[in-house]
């Protein structure tokens, strides 16, 4: 297993299947380790979810949009939101992906929260934003947010993501 440099990012995002599509900047996205993705649109948490014993037992919160205002930024009290990211992510038989928060909002009392995208799978994801510092936290549309590191399998997988999720939000244009 090893992790893709930016050369390679850069090699598979100008390919023919994408690595990643919608960039909103490439020149300042790309990192020496993976690809900055940017914050396309924000929600807060409206209502329960569940989770049960199996999918048919799952229900997602209900959620509410945030809006930016006219100079681009959205203000968010502390809590917890849902980012949808502007990137879309096809990722092949041989390739898996992490996300980490970029350090400045970790340094601004804000982190992200996301889950393992898995190989074969496709789609505009979500992560969760969750504001800790007391005294709120602004963000500009766009902004880069997270940090996508890329990990080669040693084999490809037999069992490609093909989960609730897969496709999700593609047919949407990034709001960006």
């Amino acid at each position: 297993m090893g992790v893709l440099s930016s050369q390679q990012i850069h090699s598979l995002i100008d390919s023919d299947q994408p690595l990643v599509s919608d960039v909103v900047d490439l020149d300042t996205q790309l990192q020496p380790n993976g690809i900055d993705l940017t914050l396309g649109s924000l929600e807060s948490l409206a209502g329960p979810g569940q989770i049960g014993l199996t999918n048919d037992d799952r229900i997602l919160a209900p959620t509410v949009d945030v809006p930016f205002g006219a100079d681009g930024f959205a203000h968010l009290a502390p809590g917890v939101y849902i980012a949808r990211l502007n990137e879309a992510v096809a990722l092949p038989a041989t390739v898996m992906a992490l996300a980490k928060p970029r350090s400045s909002l970790l340094r601004n009392g804000v982190t992200v929260n996301n889950a393992v995208w898995d190989a074969g799978y496709a789609g505009r994801s979500q992560v969760q934003l969750v504001v800790s510092n007391p005294e709120g936290f602004r963000v500009a549309r766009n902004a880069r947010i997270v940090q996508m590191v890329f990990l080669t399998l040693d084999t490809a997988t037999d069992s490609l993501y093909s989960g609730i999720y897969q496709g999700e939000k593609l047919d949407q244009a990034p709001r960006g």
